[in-house]
């Protein structure tokens, strides 16, 4: 783990907004968010719901810009679950627009940053439109060597690890791995995830104390880190608090230091 910046200060490239604050311990270098709470947002203001999500578009690219300076190495963003199909179906709908949306509008500077964009979930489910959105953006960002942010678009954790051991079967039909190789280190290569640093991090807004089927075998070993801020009024002082609580505690893993 690397050591936090004593003293940080915070630049962004969109704004001149400077302030300077002390954080200490250990740096997370993954950070993986549930973004809840934009209904209740938009009902406690007698607005839509889609109001709510559309507010909380503009809390992801702040935590983006916010992740960036800190030089977190990867964030992962719960944006669509495979239970949300359940919602209504022009809340839905509007869902599906919305990554449209939001990449028209800061393509551009995620590219500046050098943000490599990723998605986890099964996007072959998604409409056309939002899949045509997801290759674009892969397109557009595939050589980047910044921050990586990963959209979990149509995901869940329980599907995560059933297809990854399906891809390890089709492996093993085709000769080329054993189920004797079968272990811990090979599902994980095989999730949607790839190999990459597991969270260290995971941050749920709203109040709500679960994971919610997201990033289950990912996160054995993550620190959970709970807040009754809605996601849309989630700010980078909410972000820095986060991560000072994270940088206070013993991680174990099982074991004693």
């Amino acid at each position: 783990m690397r050591e936090l910046k004593r003293l940080w200060t915070w630049r962004t490239k969109a704004d001149s907004q400077t302030a300077n604050v002390e954080l200490k311990g250990d740096l997370p270098a993954h950070i993986a968010i549930i973004m809840d709470g934009n209904g209740r947002w938009a009902n406690r203001r007698g607005l839509p719901r889609i109001a709510g999500h559309r507010a909380g578009m503009t809390t992801v690219r702040e935590v983006i810009r916010a992740c960036d300076d800190l030089g977190i190495q990867i964030l992962t963003l719960y944006a669509f679950s495979t239970e949300n199909w359940k919602r209504p179906e022009f809340e839905v709908e509007y869902l599906m627009r919305l990554p449209e949306e939001f990449f028209r509008s800061e393509m551009d500077e995620l590219a500046l940053r050098g943000v490599r964009v990723r998605f986890i979930g099964d996007t072959t489910k998604l409409p056309e439109y939002t899949q045509e959105t997801v290759r674009r953006s892969l397109e557009r960002t595939r050589d980047n060597q910044g921050m990586i942010v990963n959209f979990a678009l149509n995901y869940g954790g329980r599907a995560d690890v059933v297809q990854a051991v399906q891809k390890y079967a089709e492996e093993v039909a085709a000769g080329r791995s054993s189920w004797a190789q079968f272990d811990e280190p090979a599902l994980s290569a095989h999730l949607s995830t790839g190999s990459t640093h597991d969270p260290d991090l995971v941050i749920r807004t709203s109040g709500e104390m679960r994971l919610s089927n997201f990033l289950i075998w990912q996160a054995a070993y993550a620190e959970l880190w709970f807040t009754d801020v809605l996601w849309p009024d989630f700010r980078r002082e909410t972000l820095i608090e986060a991560i000072q609580d994270y940088g206070r505690r013993k991680r174990r893993f099982g074991g004693l230091k």
